[in-house]
């Protein structure tokens, strides 16, 4: 069989070319100024201060306080990073801010996995007032819970250790929020089968409900990362031995310690230090955020 031609659609005598198609400059320009261009402008607004605190972090104090600005330092030569690292014990800082995020934000996707499953597929009484009760904790701000953390887990013997710089940031419903949305979502009758054939809900969560959700999860689990790295009021608040400090204190210690107009190199260097690594996070896991965010979109 051999294929047919297609012919081109002619025109007919006299008709004009449409002004309107998807390559005519006015669709163009509605694509540049409406799409393209606050893109690029939101990306300057972020790029733009990172990109200009990296390469402060390698510029001498000269090259710093001038009238004259170079973009480009002089020489890459890491010698505000070693100045930082002098005043400041930022190996110890760094193994302080990993340990908190890493058992703070685990715990808190535990808990969150755990309570989201229990309000979606066991059932209690009161389930829709304990679900109410958790949103609330999303209106509350946490300053205003600062000081009765602090009576509380001063009191228990948690200052300058690390149990209580983690245990009050684990109330926290918005990981049961999101991943209750999304476990809402599961097809009923995978989890009606799984409980025919006798699975426990143990089973049916680590064997079914996890897998499915993996996106969801890691969404909160990245989001959570990323809150315990930068956490800086509670951790200041309850924290007053310097080799207990995390990073984003830490940087308040630096601050104090070079405290001259000849140290904003310094300052940058400890900045960058502390965005880093919380960036490579961000950056290799952030195509989770939206995959996760979307699956939870259903109405209850």
């Amino acid at each position: 069989m051999t294929a047919l031609r297609q012919r081109p659609v002619q025109r007919p005598a006299g008709q004009p070319r449409r002004k309107d198609g998807p390559l005519s400059a006015k669709n163009l320009v509605a694509t540049l100024t409406t799409g393209y261009l606050p893109i690029l402008l939101a990306t300057l607004v972020v790029v733009l201060p990172l990109l200009w605190m990296v390469l402060a972090s390698f510029k001498t104090p000269g090259e710093l306080l001038t009238q004259h600005v170079d973009l480009l330092p002089g020489s890459l030569t890491p010698t505000n990073y070693a100045e930082a690292a002098r005043t400041v014990p930022f190996g110890r800082l760094f193994l302080n801010s990993v340990l908190v995020t890493a058992i703070g934000a685990g715990v808190k996707v535990l808990l969150a996995v755990l309570t989201a499953y229990a309000l979606v597929f066991v059932r209690f009484p009161f389930k829709r007032v304990i679900f109410a009760l958790v949103l609330a904790t999303l209106m509350v701000p946490p300053q205003v819970a600062v000081l009765p953390n602090y009576v509380l887990i001063s009191g228990w013997g948690g200052a300058d250790t690390y149990w209580g710089i983690i245990l009050p940031g684990l109330a926290t419903g918005f990981g049961t929020f999101l991943l209750r949305q999304q476990f809402l979502t599961l097809p009923s009758s995978i989890l009606e089968a799984a409980e025919i054939d006798g699975a426990s809900h143990w089973r049916r969560l680590t064997r079914i409900v996890v897998p499915i959700s993996a996106p969801a999860i890691a969404t909160v689990a990245l989001v959570n990362i990323v809150f315990e790295w930068n956490e800086y009021l509670w951790p200041l608040v309850i924290v007053s031995d310097p080799h207990m400090m995390t990073l984003p204190v830490g940087l308040t210690l630096l601050r104090n310690s070079e405290n001259g107009a000849d140290s904003y190199g310094i300052l940058m260097a400890g900045t960058v230090m502390v965005l880093v690594p919380v960036l490579v996070i961000f950056a290799a896991f952030q195509r989770y955020i939206v995959s996760g965010l979307t699956q939870g979109a259903v109405k209850d």
